[in-house]
């Protein structure tokens, strides 16, 4: 199935950049690994690379490359990721995201704490945007 019609509700509501990366790569891995759950790993790999989760949607990130350690592998294999969260970023900049997210006791998160606030924050705008 066409990308377009698999595009997840948080990327339809993020820049058509985004999407178009998305759709891309998800045709592009269809193509390769077949229709599956592969195929939407692959695409999210390709957007975590260029974008990160904020919220509902995703946005640019200031800077290309893997979002977490395991991105840093290359294989979209399963297993624990930070969620679209740019785990590789400053603190300073997961404390700017937490505070636009309104993380309370952010000032005094380490970053693997941020990270994890974060994406328990995403989660719940996701949820709240769905509803």
């Amino acid at each position: 199935m066409p990308g377009r019609q698999e595009l997840p509700s948080t990327v339809a509501r993020s820049p058509r950049k985004a999407q178009r990366t998305w759709i891309k790569a998800h045709d592009s891995a269809v193509e390769t690994y077949g229709e599956g759950e592969r195929a939407h790993r692959t695409a999210y790999s390709a957007l975590k690379h260029g974008f990160e989760k904020v919220g509902d949607h995703w946005e640019a990130k200031q800077e290309k490359g893997p979002s977490d350690p395991r991105a840093e592998r290359g294989t979209p294999a399963r297993g624990q990721t930070a969620g679209g969260v740019d785990a590789n970023a400053s603190k300073q900049h997961l404390y700017d995201i937490a505070k636009r997210l309104g993380v309370t006791g952010r000032s005094r998160m380490s970053k693997d704490e941020l990270v994890d606030a974060i994406q328990r924050a995403n989660d719940r705008e996701t949820a709240r945007a769905r509803s």
